[in-house]
């Protein structure tokens, strides 16, 4: 195992840190101290946890709306989330829905609403801006999802590739953000604002115009909202050819986080895809940490599908433990990301089985952990058990997070075999003067206490799937 520097540092995203102003009336931004982290204006480190609550499903009235958020907000409030991600672009919040250039007012009103829950609740909302792929004929790819054009604009932009392409369309984009920055640009629970769900998704001829139109969008953003985040996001990271494009996007300067989704989905030709939970979620943040060493990387949308996005994964059915999610949220975060991993299937499948208490068992399981004040390094290790460690190295303080991949989705939910506990394994720290050690075992929401040996050999408790290992000096 490599070296170690440990040492003990109390503070719990942010906290212990002098407050130039209340956390509520700052805006999130990237740390100045690391630029792979997010801080608040006022010096609070800013780790968002949450999964994407991009639109109620089936829900049309207002009072409908506003409910389905209340509810959703405060369960996740409750188990320590902070963050989510809302489309403004469908049917229940979108503004520009009459005619283009008509801006309905009610419908702003509805958004400032959900925004009030959000403050309430201390949670920042990432906006995602659009999301249609046509501007005619693209309805719900789902019965249950939201429709994918946008026929309001047809009697103004014949096409999609006119609306990319010319200075009419893109005064319909910026005409419809000049109307959000007038009403949003100073409302600090705002995370921040992506241009587009999946730009590389829409339907024009030629892909390279996605591209010129993210360069030339992403500082038009900015400059209406200069307080708040302004980010790109593209479709899910599955085949080899979407390597170069993620690089691209990723080390865009005016894109201001490095984004990636990415899915298990058997039909992906990426065979990490294909693979353990663990390993796809880590292994795309790698990926863009290797693009864009000095920027925050985020595993913005993750989850599991049916075969080519068929639809949510039938193993959400099986998976009432929440074994996908476990491993979706803390392998990104200990892979060095500036957040756990933000799932997509809000509803199919976190609320479905009532999964909320694994935010809480993540937020447990770093507190006391702030990575900018320690510039955590991180670092991964197979190790000799076969066990795979992630680890946060920081100055006086390192988190490991320890895997066992002998139990994964394929083991428990396809196979059906029982979860195996792993025996009490060594573990060697070659650092001196380790003060403490701590285990956090995230599946029964326990801490123990360890011992080092003389020889710096910890030994670690039995336990199911993962353990969490907190050096302190």
């Amino acid at each position: 195992m490599r070296k170690l520097i440990l040492a003990f540092v109390v503070c719990w995203f942010g906290k212990g840190v002098a407050q130039k102003h209340p956390s509520e009336k700052s805006f999130v931004e990237i740390s100045r101290q690391d630029a792979r982290y997010l801080a608040l204006s006022n010096g609070q480190t800013f780790i968002p946890v949450g999964p994407n609550i991009c639109f109620p499903r089936g829900l049309t009235t207002e009072t409908d709306v506003l409910a389905f958020y209340e509810k959703y907000f405060q369960k996740l409030a409750q188990n320590g989330g902070n963050f989510t991600r809302i489309w403004l672009s469908v049917p229940v919040f979108e503004v520009e829905h009459q005619a283009a250039g008509k801006y309905d007012l009610a419908m702003a009103k509805r958004i400032d609403k959900v925004l009030a829950l959000a403050k309430k609740h201390q949670i920042r909302v990432k906006f995602c801006l659009e999301h249609f792929r046509k501007i005619t004929n693209s309805p719900a790819p789902f019965p249950t999802s939201v429709p994918f054009d946008r026929p309001v604009y047809e009697s103004t932009i014949a096409t999609i590739d006119e609306f990319f392409l010319t200075d009419k369309g893109k005064k319909l984009y910026l005409n419809r953000i000049d109307f959000l920055a007038k009403r949003y640009g100073n409302n600090p629970s705002i995370f921040g604002w992506e241009l587009w769900n999946e730009v590389n998704a829409v339907g024009v001829k030629d892909k390279n115009q996605l591209l010129k139109w993210t360069q030339e969008m992403l500082p038009e953003v900015k400059k209406r909202f200069p307080r708040q985040l302004v980010m790109q996001s593209l479709g899910s990271f599955d085949t080899e050819s979407a390597t170069e494009m993620y690089r691209v996007y990723s080390q865009l300067p005016t894109n201001q986080l490095a984004q990636v989704h990415r899915y298990l989905d058997l039909g992906a030709s990426l065979e990490v895809c294909k693979g353990p939970m663990e390993v796809l979620a880590s292994n795309a943040v790698l990926t863009l940490r290797a693009f864009c060493p000095d920027k925050p990387v985020l595993l913005s949308e993750v989850g599991a599908v049916e075969p080519r996005h068929a639809g949510p994964s039938k193993l959400y059915e099986k998976d009432t433990l929440g074994i996908l999610l476990h491993d979706l949220l803390f392998a990104p975060f200990f892979a060095g990301a500036a957040a756990p991993g933000q799932s997509w299937h809000w509803d199919y499948y976190i609320d479905k089985h009532n999964l909320w208490w694994h935010f809480a068992r993540f937020s447990e399981a770093i507190k006391g952990f702030d990575p900018i004040t320690q510039k955590a390094r991180a670092f991964t290790e197979n190790l000799p058990q076969g066990l795979h460690l992630y680890g946060l190295e920081g100055e006086n303080m390192s988190l490991l997070w320890i895997r066992d991949p002998s139990n994964d989705w394929k083991t428990e939910l396809v196979e059906g075999k029982a979860v195996e506990a792993v025996a009490p394994q060594s573990l060697t720290i070659h650092q001196k003067g380790i003060r403490k050690v701590s285990f956090y075992d995230v599946w029964t929401n326990g801490w123990s206490s360890g011992t080092l040996s003389a020889e710096g050999r910890v030994v670690l408790p039995s336990f199911s799937r993962s353990i969490v290992v907190k050096l302190e000096k």
